[in-house]
């Protein structure tokens, strides 16, 4: 009975998501290129959205703005998510045409000094939801709290109406090799989280922050549904080496995707 209830939770959790979001995140093979929660540039996120289009992603993660949410419909094809710490923003954002909405992630925050609390997310959590009811909601769980933490606050997300749980980490680790093993060492909060997460909650986990061609089919064999990955592409600053690594993360996922036996590809099982 659980299990059927855990299943439940995650088809309607999916079906709030455009099409092909929903097949995505049901085979565990959702693709985010994220171009930055504070990056207000049109054309870096022209970019980002071209790259994202081009190299055959899932979804883009915009900046909560009217005029990027524009951008990003106008030079790509691919459902939009806006992402803000400020529930007003998420709302106005999808007046124009975003399809998701993301509270966090809040690397972006962290070198300020700023920190979120547990209780002021799930407050922000129960703003947007009552903003948007019909909306799909992502929020990310905070990488500063304890693991345990963590997976508790997922769990009280999940009850406040999210419907998507994104994990957050990589950016703000310190891996002290480089090549293949700083590469896996930058991922293992993000990993960490994905895993813990994802076996405490109903619906989907998608793994981000730190990632790579070489952590992102790390990530799905954690646990997550999908992966984020930001600035391993908006830090670039042509558009066909954004497209390279787009496609080297896609070619990642579809490798790890062609491993996992027919059956067990769906996340509900």
């Amino acid at each position: 009975m659980k299990e059927n209830s855990r299943a439940a939770k995650f088809m309607t959790s999916v079906n709030r998501l455009p099409l092909a979001l929903s097949h995505a995140f049901k085979n565990r093979s959702a693709l985010k290129i994220i171009s930055g929660l504070q990056n207000f540039d049109p054309t870096s996120v022209r970019m980002v959205t071209q790259a994202a289009t081009y190299g055959d992603a899932t979804f883009v993660d915009i900046a909560a703005d009217a005029n990027l949410v524009n951008i990003a419909k106008t030079y790509g094809d691919l459902p939009v998510c806006v992402s803000a710490v400020d529930p007003a923003a998420l709302a106005a954002a999808v007046a124009v045409g975003a399809d998701l909405v993301e509270l966090g992630n809040y690397d972006s925050f962290y070198p300020q000094g700023r920190l979120f609390t547990a209780d002021e997310i799930i407050e922000l959590t129960k703003q947007t939801r009552a903003l948007l009811p019909n909306i799909a909601l992502s929020v990310t769980v905070p990488h500063t709290l304890p693991l345990d933490q963590q997976v508790s606050l997922a769990e009280q997300l999940v009850a406040c109406g999210a419907d998507i749980i994104q994990t957050e980490g990589g950016t703000s680790s310190a891996p002290t090799h480089s090549g293949t093993l700083g590469l896996i060492e930058k991922a293992t909060p993000t990993l960490a989280a994905a895993y813990a997460i994802s076996r405490a909650v109903s619906v989907p986990v998608l793994c981000a922050s730190g990632l790579s061609n070489v952590t992102a089919p790390m990530a799905i064999a954690s646990g997550a549904s999908g992966v984020g990955v930001g600035s391993a592409v908006n830090q670039l600053t042509d558009e066909i080496s954004m497209i390279a690594v787009v496609r080297s993360l896609r070619e990642a996922l579809a490798m790890n995707l062609a491993a996992i036996p027919f059956g067990m590809r769906s996340a509900e099982i």
